[in-house]
């Protein structure tokens, strides 16, 4: 096993010292800031948020929309140039996805 890996966070090891709940909901407040503006907002990012917030039966924690939704969070921030948004999304897909 090679040792260049040794400084890298291990996720499947432990979560210890990574509060990807709170990156989650970091990150969904980038989303949400975006999206309040209607020239952003289309018929995918409806759907996702009925998703976050259904009528009827448990709703999915961020984390798990954001992992499920990976390309289409990267391609939004991407779009309207949210590096901080890009940042944060890269941290949680590395660390906690």
């Amino acid at each position: 096993m090679s040792d260049c890996l040794c400084n890298k966070p291990d996720r499947y090891v432990s979560f210890e010292g990574i509060d990807c709940d709170q990156n989650a909901a970091l990150l969904m407040q980038s989303l949400l800031r975006h999206l309040a503006e209607p020239a952003k907002c289309n018929a995918f990012w409806t759907y996702f948020l009925n998703k976050r917030r259904p009528a009827s039966g448990p709703a999915p924690d961020d984390l798990f929309l954001i992992h499920s939704h990976l390309n289409q969070l990267r391609d939004f921030f991407e779009e309207h140039e949210d590096e901080a948004a890009q940042q944060l999304l890269e941290k949680i897909e590395l660390e906690c996805c």
